[in-house]
């Protein structure tokens, strides 16, 4: 389920904790992880992604009470690594490359990396490896916000500008699923 060990790189954690509870109450049926799309789900499609940047993972699905709760647990599951890429499971059109791109971003200077997309900052966030006791300390629905907001003030924080549309087309709606499989219909006819 995960190739997280120890590492030097660093490692994506994948967020799959969630509830879905906004999927759900737009309409949608069942947990927006397991949506149909495009021929599997929507949490193997972010899977696949995952395993084809041949970075080290971390899937967290253990149910938390937040996102901050979900991302703690998964930086102290992987404590030896050499950074973290915190992506949620519900993006599931992001490529390989972002991630690639992300972590290389790591191996240098920068505390944090973020990639964006015509204008709109998105996921996988990097964080580098001194970063881990604040992100192992999270709790709550806040997520890691807090940390990236000191960091991007302290101006350490690496932008990654990527064409990947990708990083900004998460699965909250059913509208959003239905957009995200014209998005990968639309990518898999160019390949």
């Amino acid at each position: 389920m995960s190739t997280a060990s120890k590492s030097s790189s660093p490692i994506v954690i994948v967020l799959a904790s969630g509830r879905g509870e906004r999927f759900t109450a737009a309409g949608g049926i069942g947990h927006k992880l397991q949506a149909p799309l495009a021929g599997s789900t929507v949490l193997a499609h972010t899977l696949a992604a995952v395993r084809a940047s041949g970075l080290p993972w971390h899937l967290e699905d253990v149910g938390h009470p937040g996102m901050g709760d979900s991302i703690a647990a998964a930086v102290r599951a992987t404590a030896n690594a050499g950074g973290w890429l915190i992506l949620p499971a519900d993006l599931p059109l992001v490529q390989p490359a972002t991630l690639q791109a992300v972590a290389r971003v790591l191996a240098g200077p920068a505390q944090a990396a973020q990639p964006h997309y015509r204008g709109g900052r998105g996921h996988p966030v990097g964080f580098a490896a001194n970063c881990g006791p604040q992100l192992a300390a999270l709790s709550g629905n806040q997520g890691a916000a807090p940390i990236l907001r000191a960091l991007r003030d302290a101006q350490q924080v690496v932008e990654v500008e990527v064409d990947d549309v990708g990083i900004v087309t998460d699965i909250d709606t059913p509208e959003e699923l239905a957009r995200a499989e014209a998005l990968m219909l639309e990518r898999l006819s160019r390949a």
